[in-house]
């Protein structure tokens, strides 16, 4: 039976793609080795579109409306200019109302854009310029740690890793919060109110990394301007053993957080990066694995979410749970050295 993966991996190479959401300029070169500040590509586009039905106006036909129009594609056009003007001694005008560019003619319309918006595309890692996608940005290769997460607030940055768990399930609080972890991303493992989050804000910090939160915060931690990567899901869950050694260890590193919202139809899911010196090139992590004997896993669901374990030996067929139901399952020993058998479907391979 085929299992997903949850990345939790001290060293490996990680590709990652990072792409404008329109058409752009690319201004990063093949082979350019980037920062995680660095700008690879800029975009501007309107924030604003404006038809003018000019034969609707002039009280004419498409193709002798567009015979009247004065303007053509690509044009910038003043506040208040006039682009067709009707016939008859008292002719009516068609006047543009603001500043605008003219993106289409045709069909006795106009289609004007204003308002223009630049946005600049950030590395948001560091690595090697391994492809460029022509408009659209490149793909970035490095090879270091990654730890994926369970939810993010959509944000990413770029800091030095703060250990603030002393333990799995230490919870942070304001009082914790000073002015010496300005500019850091903080490693925690629970936060129970707003304040905690508003306070990191104040400092301000680079990212938070947190084994759970109370669902209560989520419409607050969506608002934070610095990225939140769950580790393990909602409520006072304490961080996984694995991904806790991984962070810990590597506290005082640089790491980026992409706390992107998972996406089960991309793949895509929020993750902590931390770039490490290779000698050699290391394999890249597979999204897919077959349960076997010997694999560590973690659970997928309560009441043991989150909790670490290693497959002693799967059974054949389908077997009945206490339950009632039928399912394929697994014998789990847990950290703690308890045994269980666990349905496949309630976990995932970490590795």
């Amino acid at each position: 039976m085929l299992a997903a993966v949850h990345h939790i991996i001290p060293l490996t190479t990680i590709v990652r793609e990072r792409l404008l959401p329109v058409k752009g300029k690319v201004l990063a070169r093949l082979n350019q080795k980037v920062s995680p500040t660095d700008i690879v590509a800029e975009a501007a586009w309107a924030r604003e579109h404006i038809l003018l039905d000019v034969a609707r106006i002039l009280n004419l036909s498409a193709d002798a409306a567009d015979r009247l129009i004065r303007c053509k594609v690509g044009d910038r056009l003043p506040a208040g200019a006039v682009i067709a003007t009707g016939r008859g001694l008292l002719p009516k005008m068609v006047k543009v109302p603001r500043e605008t560019r003219v993106t289409a003619s045709g069909g006795g319309q106009v289609l004007l854009e204003a308002g223009e918006s630049r946005m600049e595309l950030r590395a948001g890692i560091s690595g090697i310029v391994v492809q460029i996608i022509p408009d659209r940005g490149v793909v970035i290769q490095t090879s270091g740690a990654l730890i994926q997460g369970v939810w993010g607030n959509g944000r990413v940055d770029t800091g030095v890793m703060i250990n603030l768990a002393e333990k799995p399930d230490t919870v942070l609080t304001e009082g914790r919060l000073d002015v010496s972890f300005r500019g850091s991303v903080i490693i925690a493992a629970q936060a129970r109110d707003v304040e905690t989050l508003q306070a990191a804000a104040e400092l301000p910090v680079r990212g938070l990394i947190l084994a759970s939160l109370f669902p209560s915060l989520l419409p607050a931690a969506r608002e934070m301007r610095y990225p939140i990567v769950l580790t393990d899901g909602f409520g006072s869950m304490p961080m996984n053993s694995a991904a806790y050694r991984l962070l810990t260890t590597n506290a005082k590193r640089e790491a980026t957080l992409n706390a992107e919202v998972y996406d089960r139809y991309s793949g895509a899911r929020p993750e902590v990066i931390i770039p490490l010196p290779v000698s050699s090139e290391q394999a890249s992590p597979r999204d897919v694995e077959t349960f076997a004997a010997g694999q560590t896993v973690r659970m997928r669901r309560p009441p043991m979410a989150g909790t670490i374990g290693t497959v002693l030996a799967l059974h054949p067929g389908l077997t009945t749970l206490p339950g009632g139901l039928r399912a394929v399952c697994a014998n789990i020993k847990f950290e703690n050295g308890e045994q269980a058998l666990v349905p496949l479907v309630n976990l995932e391979v970490v590795g």
